[in-house]
């Protein structure tokens, strides 16, 4: 009798409904707003993330890139934010999840519509557009397409607003009349300031503006320091330590009757830069084939196929990464609840033919298409625990 042998073997493709898919409906950051604006009575909200308890003044602060893992891996540089870790979604001290795909553009748009991605129509950092059949990067907005036409319900500060309710947002001032900002987190004031200390101030001034008040305020360099450097590197924990101070002073200053909650739109991990780690898409005949456009980002990839070629280029994908990536069809990727339990018709087609998000430290680079993705350190965007837990911890007054 022959023996078979490790090189005989041919491992399974990971199962779609392995992937754990992002609780939308109870615990995502998509649920975040309409349970603060439900509970300052904002018609047609539902308070879907039910450990929270109203509060008649709520702020969100969103560090860009501070997943749940990387926080409670860093406590002696965020020692203020550590201790609230048993605070999180409403004292059961568990995080919430950011959405699929795991990045800004999309988890931004989750926030300030209070919608999943398969609504809100943001599914990826760069997704086809079925009206020009390019790539339309929505991060930078880039080529321009209509904002409204892209993305037309309004956001959950519109909402709020013509509820009575004071809602502002305090950022940076590069990012208030950004395309991104009017179809995410527009509605009430904006209020740019370029330091964070003056944000953190300018938000409890906010807070303390309206019997009933939504105040949202941002910061970014984290996410920066975690791309350039690594989650793991000297920079990325200095910003940290910075963050932690921001976070420290605003709780600081609540006014009476405030809830502060501060998240995240996605953690990251760091990736090895050989080529086991790094599978470079522009390098790789297999993948290539049948390929008419490469979107997503390096862990969680759109990839649209030449008429014809949808059911060859799964089969390929599936073969050649299937061990390390959940690979699926649309309406696999669909079915299983990657982008949320209902998709618009508008945005059905800005979905990848075929939808590849990674389990393993790895990514599909673009080297050629995409020089600078391609050489950061730090990424994300799948449905990993390092990349999809956030925080929601909890200061109250």
């Amino acid at each position: 009798m022959i023996q078979s042998t490790a090189w005989d073997s041919h491992p399974e493709p990971l199962a779609v409904d392995s992937a754990p898919p992002p609780e939308y409906g109870s615990g995502s950051l998509a649920d975040l707003l309409p349970t603060l604006a439900a509970g300052m009575a904002v018609p047609d909200m539902t308070a879907a993330i039910t450990e929270l308890t109203p509060a008649d003044r709520n702020c969100v602060f969103l560090i860009d890139g501070l997943g749940w893992e990387q926080l409670r891996a860093h406590p002696e540089e965020a020692p203020f934010m550590s201790s609230l870790l048993g605070s999180s979604r409403g004292g059961t001290g568990r995080p919430i999840t950011a959405g699929y795909p795991a990045t800004t553009a999309t988890s931004l748009a989750s926030v300030g519509t209070g919608l999943p991605p398969g609504a809100h129509g943001l599914p990826g950092y760069t997704v086809r557009n079925p009206e020009t059949g390019g790539l339309m990067n929505q991060l930078r907005w880039q080529p321009w397409t209509a904002p409204g036409v892209w993305q037309p319900y309004p956001t959950v500060f519109e909402l709020a607003h013509r509820a009575g309710v004071h809602a502002a947002q305090v950022s940076s001032p590069t990012f208030q009349n950004t395309p991104l900002t009017k179809v995410a987190l527009s509605g009430g004031t904006f209020l740019g300031r370029l330091t964070g200390e003056d944000r953190m101030d300018l938000a409890a001034e906010q807070l303390a503006a309206g019997d009933r008040s939504l105040v949202y305020t941002y910061y970014a360099e984290l996410d920066g320091a975690g791309h350039r450097y690594g989650v793991d590197s000297d920079t990325w924990r200095g910003q940290l330590m910075y963050v932690d101070r921001l976070v420290q002073r605003l709780a600081e200053q609540l006014p009476p009757r405030s809830a502060l909650y501060v998240t995240a739109d996605h953690g990251m991990i760091d990736v090895p830069f050989d080529e086991q780690h790094r599978i470079d898409f522009d390098e790789d005949w297999e993948l290539r084939a049948g390929v008419a456009l490469l979107g997503g980002e390096g862990r969680a990839r759109h990839v649209y196929a030449v008429p014809g070629a949808a059911s060859d280029v799964l089969t390929c994908w599936r073969e050649v990464l299937g061990e390390q990536f959940w690979v699926a069809s649309r309406d696999e990727a669909i079915e299983a609840g990657w982008f949320g339990p209902r998709i618009d018709e508008r945005v059905y087609d800005r979905l990848g033919d075929v939808v590849a998000a990674a389990r393993d430290d790895v990514l599909i680079i673009a080297s050629e298409r995409e020089p600078k993705e391609s050489a950061m350190v730090g990424n994300h965007g799948s449905m990993t625990p390092a990349e999809q837990f956030v925080p929601l911890l909890e200061v109250r007054s």
